[in-house]
């Protein structure tokens, strides 16, 4: 039976790798896949993977209808095995909604790669919708790690390396961004403490807890 996959985790995990080694096995087993995205790092129409791997997708921006698109590709004749979904984060329920409709109405397996939650650790939209409604919801086994060396459970945002916990949910940007608007993945205490790598460098120098020496 056709299936609705959640793959979930942070930041920093594989999800997009694991997206683009799933297209890579079926395909090379003579299936075609439709690859969707939204708001990839490497720009629209493009789903891009840390390791430096990117294929072509389709951009699935705000109301776009899954469901229509794939029945007007079969009906002029063309062919969908599979469907991979990229981002599905940035997705809005309805979406998700009509990803779930391709499988039980089209048939088709759809694998959706996302975060589950945003940098204030609340869920995103369509990341709860797919918790809802997936028929099985797989968290990746490849763990990032927080800078402290514990497994990193949660996604911060971060302004010239230190953490921000205001704003819009969404703002793209991609770990290691420097000065710019980035994200970084912590552990659940040091992300409760809103301390980063640069800010536990910092306090690490701070003359605050460096050695005195005593005078002997």
């Amino acid at each position: 039976m056709p299936e609705l996959v959640f793959f979930s985790g942070t930041m920093d995990c594989g999800k997009s790798t694991l997206a683009l080694q799933i297209e890579h096995n079926r395909s090379a087993r003579g299936l075609q896949g439709m690859i969707f995205t939204r708001d990839d790092r490497a720009g629209e129409g493009k789903l891009s993977s840390r390791l430096g791997l990117v294929t072509d997708a389709v951009e699935a921006a705000e109301g776009f209808d899954f469901y229509a698109y794939l029945v007007a590709h079969l009906s002029k004749g063309g062919r969908c095995d599979y469907v991979i979904a990229d981002e599905a984060q940035f997705l809005a329920p309805e979406q998700i909604d009509q990803l779930a409709r391709v499988v039980d109405d089209l048939e088709l397996d759809v694998f959706a790669f996302g975060i589950t939650t945003d940098f204030r650790s609340k869920l995103f939209p369509g990341s709860q919708r797919l918790v809802e409604l997936a028929d099985r919801v797989e968290v990746l086994q490849v763990e990032a790690l927080c800078w402290c060396g514990a497994r990193a459970t949660h996604n911060a945002r971060t302004v010239g390396g230190e953490m921000v916990v205001e704003g819009e949910q969404v703002v793209v940007g991609d770990v290691n961004a420097g000065d710019e608007v980035g994200y970084e993945v912590l552990c659940r205490r040091h992300h409760r403490r809103r301390m980063t790598a640069a800010t536990a460098r910092a306090a690490a120098l701070s003359p605050d807890v460096l050695p005195v020496p005593d005078g002997s």
